[in-house]
């Protein structure tokens, strides 16, 4: 009995980790796509201090527009990193509640294992979502590639 209720309570411990995985390479993608902003941001600011718009040469007229179209990209990403880590977060916080409406279900209730279960499942859904936002950023962060490439 004892040992079941340590296995079951360690299952959610599993996804735990899972998630802080997740966790740890979102957030770096999230710090990389912000530095990448502030970069774009600041050249975008020196080619508007070095000269006002109307004296830009060609050259420098056609990168400011590219600045801003990325820019201007990179805005859905960010959002589409911020969900999955807030997906990720709430994930890790719903299995930390399963394992203890696990424990306390040999405790005290009995019927909190079907709460347990319930709170179990929608962590698991909030582990879809963040794999789900990943995946649009994945696909996002590819225009935004090919939209500067092209632009060489």
């Amino acid at each position: 009995m004892v040992s079941q209720l340590i296995q079951s309570i360690l299952a959610p411990g599993i996804m735990i980790s899972a998630c802080g995985l997740l966790l740890l390479g979102t957030n770096n993608k999230y710090s990389i796509v912000v530095n990448r902003i502030r970069v774009l941001d600041e050249e975008k600011r020196k080619l508007k201090w070095a000269k006002s718009e109307n004296e830009l040469t060609e050259k420098e007229a056609l990168r400011l527009q590219n600045i801003r179209q990325q820019i201007h990209l990179l805005y859905p990403r960010i959002k589409f990193i911020r969900n999955a880590v807030l997906s990720y977060t709430t994930s890790v916080a719903l299995f930390i509640i399963t394992s203890i409406l696990i424990g306390l279900s040999s405790l005290l209730v009995e019927k909190l294992s079907n709460v347990a279960l319930v709170t179990f499942m929608i962590g698991m859904i909030a582990v879809f979502f963040g794999s789900y936002f990943m995946a649009k950023e994945i696909i996002w962060g590819y225009r935004i590639v090919t939209l500067e490439v092209e632009s060489v």
